[in-house]
């Protein structure tokens, strides 16, 4: 079977993509956005990339950054048109299924190749792409058009197939994935309540990340709590370093900050929720976050937003993690932090009971036979 995978590069569709591994499936990944050189990640997959730029004219970073004007003038003349090059990407691969992973990103830059097509049209929708595309200048006609082609979803909450099936989208639903295809916990890095000394906060601030109110919220909270406490905030956004600088309270406490450019290793971030009493995403918009089912397989205790009811999906409020339902309210962020670092038998009965249902739900050796699975079922149909 030919499987064309159409994607931005990513860290969790490399993911999803390496659970075909050995499938016998002759896999194709065209690069949508043509970013960066071919992945080592899946080196065994027919990689499209190299073909946005008819020249690649020396001295072109150089001019990009010094005169960007000229630039962009430029390559409204040297790049290559997307749909004309997937159409002929189509054509030479004779795709038996095409899998596009999000709408904005990639689904519409092809779509007026695949309505002309009849390969069945498998779609993944991850995190805000179906909740939020409005507010991420998607038309409501063109998200109708897109979901009539869509033949297969995979969403990775129940909340967007409601949104899909609104919006246009009335065949066949594979039902709920983690948009990397599972998680691999390493259970001997799970450390031992007394042994959490780490309050871990995902750092996006971009206007939907709101973990700036994250750090409001750090400054209301009984200093006394923090002081043998680390902070580590990973896939920050840069006004977070200046709002920690120019803080009384936040540039006196032992805090780290990776920035979202920076390459940390998905185990080692995953070794470091195994050694967190906490972890604090939010945000204004999102699907089911991997870093949020990561952090409960690792054992640290949830503190997460909550946008269209969807983390209440593995999240029980009080039980196993505290849903923040208004993430601009940094003072009822500031009461769970105090609360869950003070209430130590809480956290204990949710390590315990989070680590179980990851490794139930979301255990990636599970999830590949059914993975596999979708596109043999695709193929009989």
């Amino acid at each position: 079977m030919k499987i064309l995978m159409v994607a931005i590069p990513n860290h969790h569709f490399f993911q999803w993509v390496n659970q075909l591994k050995d499938s016998g499936h002759e896999v194709f990944w065209f690069d949508v956005t043509d970013g960066g050189p071919k992945s080592n990640r899946i080196k065994w997959v027919t990689q499209i990339k190299g073909w946005k730029l008819k020249w690649n004219f020396p001295f072109r970073i150089a001019l990009k950054k010094k005169y960007p004007k000229i630039y962009k003038v430029m390559q409204n003349l040297n790049e290559n048109d997307v749909v004309s090059v997937f159409q002929k990407r189509y054509d030479e691969i004779k795709p038996d299924i095409v899998h596009c992973f999000e709408m904005q990103l990639s689904g519409l830059p092809i779509l007026p190749v695949i309505l002309n097509k009849t390969a069945p049209l498998v779609y993944s929708s991850w995190g805000s792409d179906l909740f939020y595309f409005e507010n991420l200048g998607v038309s409501k006609q063109e998200a109708f058009q897109f979901l009539k082609r869509v033949n297969y979803l995979i969403t990775d909450c129940k909340r967007d197939y409601k949104m899909a099936k609104t919006n246009g989208f009335s065949a066949h639903y594979f039902g709920v994935f983690p948009g990397n295809g599972g998680l691999k916990i390493n259970l001997k890095k799970i450390k031992h309540i007394e042994e959490r000394d780490i309050i871990m906060i995902k750092g996006y601030d971009d206007g939907v990340g709101k973990a700036s109110i994250v750090l409001k919220a750090l400054e209301l909270v009984d200093n006394s709590l923090l002081l043998n406490k680390k902070v580590l905030i990973y896939s920050a956004d840069r006004i977070l370093d200046l709002q920690i600088k120019t803080s009384n309270v936040l540039s006196k406490l032992n805090i780290t900050l990776h920035l979202r450019g920076d390459f940390i290793a998905n185990d080692v971030l995953l070794e470091f929720m195994g050694k967190s009493c906490i972890h604090i995403a939010n945000s204004l918009s999102d699907g089911m976050p991997n870093a949020l089912l990561e952090a409960m397989g690792m054992g640290a205790f949830p503190i997460q937003s909550n946008p269209g009811h969807v983390t209440e999906e593995v999240i029980v409020n009080d039980i196993n993690g505290f849903l923040i339902n208004n993430p601009l309210d940094a003072n009822i962020i500031a009461h769970q932090i105090e609360s869950a670092l003070i209430d130590v038998s809480l956290r204990t009965s949710a390590q315990v009971s989070n680590i179980d249902f990851i490794e139930k739900n979301y255990n990636r050796s599970y999830l590949k036979a059914k993975i596999i699975q979708l596109y043999q079922t695709v193929l009989e149909q």
